[in-house]
């Protein structure tokens, strides 16, 4: 990521908003980057943060190894908001009596009595809906400190420091719970840490091309293309930055949905120009799926089989690719910075295109600074239509796990047609873009459904 972007640096002391803040603060178009609280102030002060944000999180100040930061950060002149956790550590570093209580889950209503830096814009004497999530509680600011705002059962709800541009909050400004949560963030970084807005999907595709081309300079590249947003925003990405030099493979192993092979041909090779080799491999996946029933296996059969025709398809060809873009994405490269591993459990997709470690290629991964919203941003800068950047997601071991029992092609024939059917009648409603997922599953036994049954 280029440095000419203000950045935003979020020490996770193991919320499971973590995650959200980052996202929040994409959305106002700032870069930021999530990182394990265990930072020395020399390494902060190195990466040069516009501003820092202590994230919430399940301790207390008072357990055994609790998480903390180097308390050097308050004295450094950088903006932070302390969110959370973040409030009773800013609290209790800075000498404020932190004391134990019930912990208080749920919906507060915020009374603000200063008009004034994150609460820029609120007003007195009328409340807002904020969520809550904490033990702890702060009944007096730290000394240096004034109290911005309260609530039915806290008395210092938020705080910040007199003579510094410190922050903090008992409650969570990420959430959708909290109503005016966004404006909260936006005054943060907007009026407190004078960001600029200048992280936009633009942006990252300039800085990124740059990157490609810095990083592969006239060597070739190979692609794993299997048609999901991930893999067809990561292409059109690294073509934009090398073209031909690119070559990408579509392994066609039959379990794809009606028309996908047909549609990423139309899309890649006719409106994209991009070099794309298909691979038809149905036969020895369906050989390799007889007989199998338990999920797993149908998971390791595929994904062996793909590594297979994958490596094969690239030796055929020719390429003498050195580069293997790869379509990591942010939440894999964050899950365990937090305190104590994962802030997030993040289950790793079904990816038919995992390839072993220790394939020759040296990786292109040029989303792994996005979140899966920010990818489809790019796609749709990038010229991609909205049936590939708005698509669902779909496992790579493809309409096989969505069989239950064993898989063949009469049945995939059958689960394919009910999926087509089932997915436009929900474009037809208007609703495709309002769901995350949906999809038809092939049971194998008779099933029926009663209506308006006691």
């Amino acid at each position: 990521m280029s440095h000419a972007h203000d950045r935003v640096l979020i020490l996770d002391f193991g919320s499971q908003f973590t995650q959200l803040i980052a996202r929040r603060i994409r959305e106002e178009s700032v870069y930021c980057e999530i990182h394990s609280p265990d930072k020395s102030l020399k390494w902060i002060k190195a990466w040069n943060p516009a501003a820092v944000i202590l994230s919430g999180g399940p301790s207390s100040v008072y357990d055994e190894d609790v998480p903390t930061a180097d308390i050097g950060l308050l004295e450094a002149g950088i903006p932070i908001l302390g969110i959370c956790y973040g409030f009773h550590l800013i609290a209790h570093l800075e000498g404020a009596e932190v004391e134990q209580g019930k912990r208080e889950y749920g919906r507060a209503e915020l009374q603000v009595q200063v008009i004034d830096g994150i609460f820029k814009g609120f007003h007195q004497g009328k409340t807002t809906t904020v969520w809550c999530s904490h033990g702890d509680h702060v009944d007096e600011p730290p000394p240096g400190y004034e109290s911005l705002a309260s609530t039915d059962t806290l008395r210092v709800a938020a705080f910040r420091a007199v003579d510094r541009p410190i922050y903090a909050v008992q409650f969570h400004p990420e959430v959708a719970h909290t109503d005016r949560g966004d404006e909260i963030l936006s005054n943060f970084l907007f009026k407190v840490a004078e960001c600029r807005p200048t992280w936009t999907a633009g942006a990252f595709i300039e800085d990124t091309v740059a990157q490609i081309r810095q990083q592969v300079g006239e060597a070739t590249v190979i692609c794993g293309l299997s048609g999901g947003v991930d893999s067809s925003v990561a292409a059109v990405l690294v073509h934009r930055a090398i073209g031909d030099r690119l070559t990408c493979i579509f392994v066609d192993h039959g379990l794809l949905r009606k028309q996908e092979r047909e549609q990423v041909e139309l899309m890649f090779r006719t409106h994209h120009k991009m070099k794309l080799v298909v691979e038809e491999a149905s036969v020895p996946f369906l050989e390799d799926l007889s007989g199998v029933i338990d999920p797993e296996e149908k998971r390791r059969a595929i994904g062996n089989r793909f590594i297979q025709v994958f490596e094969s398809t690239a030796r055929r060809e020719g390429t003498g690719a050195t580069f293997l873009v790869q379509g990591t994405l942010y939440p894999d490269v964050i899950e365990s910075v937090s305190v104590g591993g994962p802030s997030v459990t993040i289950k790793s997709h079904h990816n038919v295109g995992g390839l072993p470690e220790d394939v020759p290629f040296e990786l292109i991964e040029p989303l792994r600074e996005l979140f899966k919203d920010e990818v489809r941003q790019v796609g749709r800068e990038l010229g991609l239509s909205e049936e590939f950047v708005g698509r669902h997601p779909f496992p790579g071991p493809g309409l096989a796990i969505r069989i239950l029992g064993e898989v063949t092609e009469e049945r995939l024939d059958i689960l394919r047609e009910a999926d087509a059917i089932y997915l436009e009648e929900i474009r037809l409603a208007g609703l495709y873009d309002e769901i995350w997922q949906a999809f038809a599953i092939l049971l194998p036994v008779q099933s029926v459904g009663v209506m308006g049954d006691a």
